[in-house]
């Protein structure tokens, strides 16, 4: 046995990792031993080894993921010689769990203002209206956002290709921006956005849609003020009408726009979350 080579408990405490850690990355492939007693099954390490070691510690600190780690140590920017992360691979993996840990953030700041408004204002509760609402002629469009967490940044990204597709239209009034979803949310959320069109000439929708009636018929509805994050406060209060009066939720939930986000700030955004009542008249 080399007189350079250290023991695994030895190595642990060189690099600040429990012997088990060494063990499991061991056995991941992230750091395997210098040499392995092929008598005891002892695992010895050098100490060249501590700087990856260090750095595996480092990055899992940080919740990179195992995979992740593995791109990164195998791209060589545990190398005094390449300080850094020269390799774009990793670089890049990096990035997407720093994309990742920025999304979650940004989650995590928007439960938190929903439910200081539900401390200050108490459990959702909406004054809720029975209207009628005749059917509509749109244009749409759908996409299926791959996560609840997603709803939004899907919905925002519907809205401006459908906007963008209006710009190059002839249009002859103001156009009205609706969203459908589903009243039970799974893993795969479909989304679609649909642009109630005052009068449009000849049988094509603007570019990248899709013609649809929007169905009329009695709904349900309330009344949001507040930012878009925050809807589901008032869809709770919605969905509590509709379950005490006996009206199971036929959905889609249609979120009527009314007000332009682009002028209007968040806190006043208005929206009318309605949902259709089955055998009303």
């Amino acid at each position: 046995m080399n007189d350079d080579l250290l023991s695994i408990g030895q190595f642990a405490r060189l690099s600040r990792l429990s012997v088990k850690q060494l063990r499991n990355y061991a056995d991941l492939g992230l750091l395997e031993p210098a040499w392995i007693d092929p008598d005891s099954g002892y695992r010895y390490y050098r100490a060249g080894q501590a700087r990856a070691a260090l750095s595996i510690g480092l990055l899992r600190s940080l919740d990179v993921p195992l995979a992740v780690v593995a791109t990164v140590i195998g791209s060589g920017a545990a190398d005094p010689e390449e300080p850094g992360v020269g390799d774009r691979r990793a670089a890049t993996a990096l990035a997407r769990v720093r994309d990742d840990l920025e999304s979650e953030l940004a989650r995590r700041r928007r439960t938190l203002r929903t439910l200081e408004r539900i401390l200050e204002g108490g459990l959702p509760a909406a004054e809720v209206s029975v209207v009628r609402e005749p059917p509509h002629r749109v244009a749409l469009l759908r996409d299926v956002a791959a996560s609840p967490e997603h709803i939004g940044a899907v919905t925002s990204a519907c809205v401006g290709r459908l906007l963008a597709a209006l710009r190059s239209f002839p249009l002859s009034g103001p156009v009205r921006l609706i969203g459908l979803f589903p009243v039970d949310v799974e893993d795969a959320v479909p989304i679609t956005v649909a642009a109630v069109l005052p009068e449009w000439h000849g049988d094509e929708p603007p570019p990248g849609t899709r013609p649809h009636i929007l169905p009329g018929g009695t709904f349900a509805r309330a009344v949001h003020v507040g930012p878009y994050d925050q809807i589901p406060l008032t869809a709770h209060a919605l969905l509590a009408w509709c379950a005490e009066r006996g009206h199971p939720p036929a959905g889609p939930l249609r979120e009527v726009y009314v007000s332009d986000p682009s002028t209007a700030p968040p806190e006043e955004l208005v929206t009318h979350l309605m949902i259709p009542l089955e055998g009303m008249s």
